[in-house]
């Protein structure tokens, strides 16, 4: 069969201003601020410029006349700049030394395309990302914490790491904008229900560098438990299998970081726990040892749904077709890592194989 794509669509619009967004690795991202245009099927006024070697390889300036598309019918992004339309006396945008949050010191890897904020925790903006990280689904599941609470939060100084919200009463989040006494109850309760999660979303909950939902899976199943991974070296980190040594020496960094250890301690001295590894029994063994990666659309499930079956049932999910990967899981439009596993012929399951070999009726 043969699919045809459309171009996506394509609009004109002005460069406002280049502003910094910080994210939750101290991470700086260029975003274009512009003429708000319709394009795509939706009015846009943002783009993302990627990073600083991006920015000045387009040389995106502020005034610039622009090409702007949806990548993907979804992500604004500058195309080109119209040179010709440029006005006169405009500069390029440079990387800040300072972070436009917190003022903290702004530091580049030599390789690097990312430049990072060195505040950590005391960068208010690395703050409130760090907290929508660990509240978030795949993390500790902390409904009714959203976005705009965390910002309030930590705007009223009433949260400066994530083990304060383990301490807020009910009163305080009552009396904040949009937040009466059922909503503050309601999240107390959550906070309270998040308590009892598993060491592998604690692990993904710390927003580690590099640590997505397989690796803390991987550690965790490797390590079995905190303070052993606490105790752990960077080179036996690496021993766990998948992980190289630039994650490992995150990790061990981070853990050892003063301020972070506090934090880890502080959250299991306020009730934050797990079973033990040696108590968890697959439901079955039927993957075991078997890696498998996901791609596309299912129908009888979701992507998470399917990769905690294959982790119920021994096996390892992972984010990137490998010589190591044994099946591929592809639903409806899989795209780069289809092509991949067929290039390394790799096994490619459909929904229905891979239910049939998880003991499930289609």
């Amino acid at each position: 069969s043969i699919a045809h794509k459309f171009p996506a669509e394509e609009e004109m619009t002005r460069v406002r201003a280049v502003e910094w967004q910080v994210g939750r690795t101290g991470a700086l991202t260029p975003v274009a601020r512009l003429e708000p245009v319709f394009v795509g099927g939706a009015t846009v006024s943002n783009a993302t410029l990627h990073n600083i070697d991006e920015l000045q390889r387009k040389d995106v300036r502020v005034g610039d006349m622009v090409i702007l598309r949806r990548a993907g019918d979804v992500i604004p992004e500058v195309v080109r700049v119209i040179a010709e339309k440029r006005p006169a006396r405009t500069s390029p945008v440079r990387l800040p030394d300072k972070c436009p949050v917190c003022g903290s010191d702004v530091e580049r890897e030599e390789g690097e395309a990312v430049a990072r904020c060195t505040g950590s925790l005391v960068c208010p903006a690395q703050l409130k990302e760090s907290l929508r990280h660990f509240a978030s689904r795949r993390a500790l599941d902390i409904e009714g914490l959203g976005s705009k609470l965390v910002d309030q939060l930590v705007d009223a100084g009433l949260v400066k790491d994530a083990a304060d919200l383990y301490r807020l009463k009910a009163g305080q989040l009552a009396e904040l904008e949009r937040m009466g006494e059922k909503s503050a109850v309601n999240v107390m309760e959550s906070l309270e229900r998040s308590k009892t999660t598993t060491l592998a979303r604690f692990l993904f909950a710390l927003g580690i560098r590099d640590v997505g939902e397989a690796t803390a899976e991987a550690l965790a199943r490797h390590f079995r438990s905190l303070d052993v991974l606490r105790r752990s070296s960077a080179e036996e980190i690496e021993e766990v299998p998948d992980i190289g040594p630039i994650t490992a020496a995150h990790v061990h960094a981070f853990l050892a970081e003063r301020r972070n250890s506090r934090v880890i301690d502080s959250l299991l001295r306020l009730g934050l726990h797990w079973p033990e590894i040696g108590q968890i029994a697959p439901r079955s063994n039927v993957l075991n040892g078997k890696t498998f990666v996901l791609t596309g659309k299912l129908s009888t499930m979701t992507r998470d749904e399917a990769g905690d079956l294959i982790r119920e049932l021994g096996g390892k999910v992972a984010g990137s077709v490998s010589k190591k990967t044994d099946y591929v899981l592809a639903g409806e439009d899989g795209g780069s890592k289809l092509r991949k596993a067929t290039e390394l012929g790799v096994r490619i399951l459909d929904e229905e194989e891979f239910l049939k070999m998880a003991g499930r009726k289609s």
